[in-house]
């Protein structure tokens, strides 16, 4: 999957858990759970929803590597390209 396809899934999946946030906002950098203004109840359910999609499982310690747009994308590219095939 390019950057652009895992961008598109993220902020679908951001729309149907927080649908009064504007994900698509996100610029690489900023820091997701502030900008969109998410409590740890959504942001546990994007992790589970993120997880369910992609096929991976992001343990709690993982979490602080997923705090913005581009780590996130960074962090499913890798996980995706360790999956067994």
């Amino acid at each position: 999957m390019t950057d652009e396809e895992i961008k598109h899934v993220v902020v679908e999946l951001f729309k149907k858990i927080a649908p009064d946030t504007e994900p698509e906002k996100l610029a690489p950098d900023d820091d997701i759970r502030h900008t969109l203004e998410i409590d740890s109840f959504d942001a546990l359910q994007f992790v589970v929803a993120l997880d369910e999609h992609f096929g991976i499982e992001t343990p709690e310690e993982d979490y602080g590597k997923i705090a913005t747009m581009k780590n996130l994308i960074y962090y499913i590219q890798q996980k995706k390209t360790r999956l067994p095939t």
